[in-house]
């Protein structure tokens, strides 16, 4: 949790805004992980509508293409 919220503080801080990519590799995270905090952070802060978790299609449920 402390990982987190430090990288989603130092994201936050950073200018320009487009710096996932580079706050996560300083950070050795992947950058998909980062992006996932600092939605979660912004939905937990009410900057965002929440969405959590993310609705995703289980892959039973996927149509068999065999």
């Amino acid at each position: 949790m402390e990982l987190r919220d430090r990288a989603v503080r130092m994201y936050r801080a950073a200018e320009p805004k487009s710096v996932i990519r580079r706050v996560a590799k300083e950070l050795g995270v992947h950058h998909d992980a980062l992006r996932g905090w600092i939605l979660q952070a912004e939905a937990e802060a009410g900057e965002r509508r929440a969405c959590w978790p993310p609705r995703r299609k289980k892959s039973s449920d996927l149509p068999r293409t065999w």
